[in-house]
């Protein structure tokens, strides 16, 4: 009598004639230090994995592939700060990455979103006190007049403004932390 083969046997006699080349398996591993890294980066930063355990991920690897997973994660960490995001959780892990203190650059950071959100403020409470002053034109006054800063265009100009201001002053900051 014959043999049946499963399923299983069938592909695996197909297979045995298939060889990935060294170019695919080189692919293949590039794929999965890049999910690695975007895991790492993406669960540390919604503070679901502490440092000390990215760090302890890291050491895991190989040499070349923790080097290129370091070197990822870094970049990725410094891309990431903003001016609208707490970046306490970024800055300790860039810290630990680049192995060296980074008293003057925080401090620079610290003073430039304090900058910033004073100078967001000023803009938004001199926003509403025009709004303010153009519903009272329109006979439109009273405490419980409360005007929507957020939804006029003029403002969303100014922030726009604003933003672009100060993202520049941050990519100054971030090139800084590039620099080894």
């Amino acid at each position: 009598m014959s043999e049946i083969k499963t399923t299983l046997e069938l592909a695996l006699e197909r297979t045995k004639k298939i060889s990935i080349s060294e170019e695919d398996r080189e692919e293949i591993k590039r794929k999965e230090r890049a999910l690695k890294v975007n895991s790492l980066f993406h669960r540390y930063r919604e503070g679901h994995l502490p440092l000390n355990e990215v760090l302890r991920e890291i050491e895991r690897m190989d040499q070349r592939t923790r080097t290129m997973v370091k070197e990822t994660l870094l970049s990725q960490w410094i891309d990431a700060l903003s001016l609208n995001e707490e970046d306490e959780r970024l800055l300790r892990g860039i810290a630990a990455l680049k192995d060296q203190e980074m008293h003057e650059v925080r401090t620079k950071l610290d003073h430039l979103l304090s900058q910033y959100r004073k100078e967001r403020e000023k803009v938004k409470q001199g926003m509403k006190l025009q709004l303010e002053e153009a519903l009272k034109r329109e006979g439109i006054y009273g405490s419980a007049v409360e005007p929507n800063v957020e939804n006029d265009q003029i403002w969303k100009e100014n922030l726009e403004n604003l933003n672009q201001f100060y993202n520049a002053k941050l990519k100054d900051l971030k090139e800084q932390l590039r620099t080894p």
